[in-house]
């Protein structure tokens, strides 16, 4: 598809390749669907990552661009693969705080328990900073109030640790609920 070659020396077909790379990661960036369409029909490699680990699909989510989130879900995006940050798409959505793109994710089939390296779930980031419209809506489509990270730390915890009030308050009521 886009041959690199074996000297060291860049030639003039990489310059190429990296150009057309770096303008992809700038539309995803940017939300440009349309752009972003022609892009991928032209050959550019859905899960391709830049030098942060972020995908296509994570730079779309995390400046909050609808439309070309959903051409690359539509496409086949893998949402989960976690950036170096080891946050997911669906982390990122819930980390900013956008409701619409954490139901666009969700409706697309992204495992509302997918989580990166630090065992981190969706709900975990949206009770760290009161997000309780989108905490309500992960426990809704199934989110485990009692996941545990790979550090053993669950939601409640986080919001604690983040003194994250509403949340906490939140989590309590809904965790009295399910086990009494």
């Amino acid at each position: 598809m886009f041959p690199m070659t074996s000297s060291s020396a860049p030639t003039d077909l990489d310059r190429q390749v990296l150009e057309f790379l770096q303008r992809a990661f700038e539309v995803a960036r940017a939300g440009d669907a349309a752009e972003l369409r022609v892009m991928l029909d032209q050959g550019l490699p859905l899960n391709v990552r830049n030098q942060k680990g972020d995908t296509l699909l994570m730079l779309a989510v995390y400046h909050s661009h609808l439309d070309a989130t959903r051409l690359l879900l539509e496409r086949g995006a893998d949402a989960s693969i976690a950036n170096d940050m080891g946050q997911t798409p669906l982390q990122a959505a819930a980390f900013k705080g956008e409701l619409p793109m954490v139901q666009l994710l969700l409706d697309h089939g992204v495992d509302v328990e997918s989580r990166g390296p630090t065992g981190r779930t969706a709900l975990m980031f949206a009770a760290m900073f009161a997000r309780l419209d989108i905490l309500e809506l992960l426990l809704e489509r199934g989110a485990d109030l009692q996941a545990r990270d790979s550090a053993g730390t669950s939601a409640l915890d986080a919001a604690r640790t983040m003194n994250a009030q509403p949340s906490v308050t939140w989590l309590e009521e809904r965790l009295a609920r399910s086990s009494g």
